[in-house]
């Protein structure tokens, strides 16, 4: 396969990718990839954000799960960029693992989340990654993420379940 060493991807480009909607997509634009091995990508987090009005109305703050969630759908890009492939509406990834995550400064209406997302291995379904998120050079959280990718069919539970 000959694929581009390093590109970017727009908005347009990503919702190829992600399946993945407002206000659930979070991520805004991929600055660099290089298949099977990383990406870095961000997410301008601005005060129009719906999580915003509860979180919390007085300091808000991105929520941790959403700033690993945006961690994970910049992992997502990279695994459908490195098989070359698309997903369609029968394919779905799933969390499977987040291993060390910690949070290390707020992210605030104003920031840009960027996101670095390194493939560490990929062995039996099961992608592994580091993911450190920033804002303006300060690590803001990391993580090792683990996922799987599956047909809908497939993940369905049997019946009876």
């Amino acid at each position: 396969m000959n694929t581009p060493v390093s590109k970017t991807l727009d908005i347009n480009q990503i919702k190829q990718y992600l399946p993945h909607r407002y206000p659930l997509l979070l991520v805004d634009r991929v600055l660099t990839w290089e298949s099977g091995k990383s990406i870095t990508a961000i997410k301008n987090v601005t005060a129009n954000e719906e999580f915003f009005n509860g979180h919390f109305p007085h300091k808000p703050v991105m929520p941790g799960v959403l700033m690993i969630e945006a961690l994970a759908q910049t992992a997502a890009l990279l695994s459908f960029l490195t098989m070359g492939l698309k997903p369609d509406d029968n394919s779905v990834v799933y969390f499977v693992g987040i291993d060390g995550a910690r949070f290390k400064r707020p992210v605030e209406p104003g920031d840009q989340l960027k996101m670095d997302v390194e493939i560490l291995r990929n062995a039996r379904g099961i992608w592994k990654y580091q993911a450190v998120g920033s804002v303006d050079g300060q690590v803001a959280l990391e993580a090792e993420l683990m996922c799987t990718m599956r047909t809908i069919s497939d993940a369905a539970p049997a019946a009876g379940q």
